[in-house]
């Protein structure tokens, strides 16, 4: 599957000022959470888990191609079977998590399983998140602006607080579309900015610009 604008804004916009030591990529696919990981920390752990046969072997191949191969490692696993037979803790939690409607489905049941969120019901995500989070870590994560609400709710009954936002917007004449967001246990005042993608087709703005220029070959 083709990197999504969804993934490098999340793996941009992720804070790693906490010096995380470990990693955890949810739900990885091809592996592009985890290796932006891998080139903007220093975390000597980086897992990632893919329940998908496919995507599993192709993060793994990408794994091992990359420069920080050895920090990297997926496991094929679900999430729920993950978080009840691992003990570690990790400092830095990051979701791009599957997040389409029934009225979307496709007849590719691979991609339907990548991009449906009943692959991964956001209660589950939540309340895995709680018990593999270290006490300081934080969790951050990309979900449709319309979800929002619902999703801090459902993370403040784990004790997961909403600390930062980004509100995504494709231009400045349209609505607000993704809501990257970032909880951890500590409650503290909440910062919430929006970022505007496009002036024009294809004309990024100085902002956008900014946050995703490490990823981009021609930005």
């Amino acid at each position: 599957m083709k990197i999504g604008t969804d993934g490098v804004l999340l793996g941009s916009w992720a804070t790693l000022d906490h010096n995380p030591f470990s990693i955890l990529d949810i739900g990885a696919g091809t592996g592009v959470l985890s290796l932006m990981m891998s080139q903007r920390s220093q975390a000597e752990m980086i897992d990632a888990i893919e329940i998908d046969d496919n995507a599993y072997e192709q993060c793994v191949d990408n794994f091992e191609q990359a420069p920080w191969s050895d920090r990297l490692f997926c496991y094929h696993a679900s999430l729920l079977e993950f978080a009840e037979e691992i003990e570690d803790k990790y400092d830095l939690i990051i979701c791009n998590p599957p997040f389409y409607s029934e009225d979307y489905k496709s007849k590719n049941k691979q991609r339907d399983l990548a991009r449906f969120q009943d692959a991964m019901p956001f209660e589950h995500l939540v309340e895995s998140v709680s018990k593999l989070l270290s006490e300081g870590g934080v969790f951050s994560v990309i979900v449709p602006f319309k979800e929002e609400e619902d999703f801090v709710g459902l993370a403040l009954k784990q004790k997961l607080f909403q600390n930062r936002t980004l509100h995504v917007k494709g231009n400045t004449d349209s609505t607000i579309k993704r809501s990257l967001i970032e909880f951890s246990f500590t409650k503290k005042p909440s910062i919430t900015e929006t970022l505007v993608i496009e002036t024009s087709r294809h004309q990024y703005t100085q902002e956008y610009i900014n946050l995703t220029k490490y990823f981009y070959l021609n930005m």
